[in-house]
């Protein structure tokens, strides 16, 4: 069954690949097969996470795809980093604000919206021609617990993993006829440097959270990982459309 899940001779774009999940998920398809392009705006990570994979297997390319002009440089370099087209991309990329909905004003908003939303659709689009001219691809779009429920303090965050559903939803159906596969997966709650930090100065918080997950204990991010190699792989070739949780069931636990 293990050419089944082979990501041998393709090519992938990891947005926000030098940390966190997004280094998780990097690490996993390459591990698969897959050589990586990883973005991100800080060249320190970068560099840390390319010596972690390997030079040989992961290219580097510093940017913020919030800009035009990087997410245009980035498209373009792509091929002559990978040694040919894009056919994975992983929208890993995203920020975050935690404030009551009150206090969020306009800009705060939109700079979130502008990121998981804005952002990633325009990358989809770009390496749209690439994908259809190879004969398909597979967009891989990060959505979220708050995409499935309404958390307290995150609204701007909430929307706009409540619209990547949408996005996954209709680019899925529109280009399913050119061979290019769209899929979410929704983390649950991941070990990360930034969840220790959020959750080690409150104790009750991180009870909570592990009383509410079936599985009793956080995530790791090659969970994430080996979620988004199953979907890019020949093994998922008639799933698009599809939000997969990956939450130890926190999703629909009780």
């Amino acid at each position: 069954m293990q050419p089944i899940f082979s990501l041998k001779n393709k090519r992938a774009l990891v947005t926000g690949g030098g940390t966190g999940l997004g280094k998780g998920i990097a690490l996993a398809l390459t591990e698969a097969g897959c050589r990586v392009l990883i973005t991100g705006r800080r060249i320190e990570q970068l560099q840390q996470t390319q010596a972690d994979i390997g030079a040989e297997k992961c290219e580097i390319l510093q940017a913020d795809i919030l800009q035009s002009q990087d997410r245009d440089r980035v498209i373009h370099a792509a091929p002559d980093l990978l040694g040919g087209c894009i056919d994975i991309l992983i929208n890993n990329a995203g920020n975050h604000l935690k404030k009551p909905a009150k206090d969020t004003s306009d800009s705060e908003f939109e700079l979130v919206m502008q990121t998981h939303i804005n952002a990633s659709f325009a990358l989809a689009r770009a390496v749209y021609p690439q994908m259809k001219k190879n004969g398909g691809g597979s967009i891989i779009m990060l959505a979220s617990m708050a995409s499935y429920m309404g958390l307290p303090n995150i609204v701007a965050y909430t929307t706009a993993k409540t619209a990547v559903v949408g996005v996954t939803r209709a680019l899925s159906s529109e280009w399913a006829q050119d061979g290019i596969r769209i899929n979410a997966i929704a983390p649950g709650w991941i070990e990360s440097p930034m969840l220790r930090q959020a959750l080690d100065q409150d104790a009750a918080r991180k009870q909570r959270i592990l009383d509410r997950t079936p599985m009793h204990r956080f995530g790791q991010p090659s969970d994430i990982g080996n979620a988004a190699v199953f979907l890019c792989s020949p093994a998922a070739s008639f799933v698009t459309g599809v939000v997969l949780p990956v939450d130890g069931g926190a999703s629909v636990g009780f």
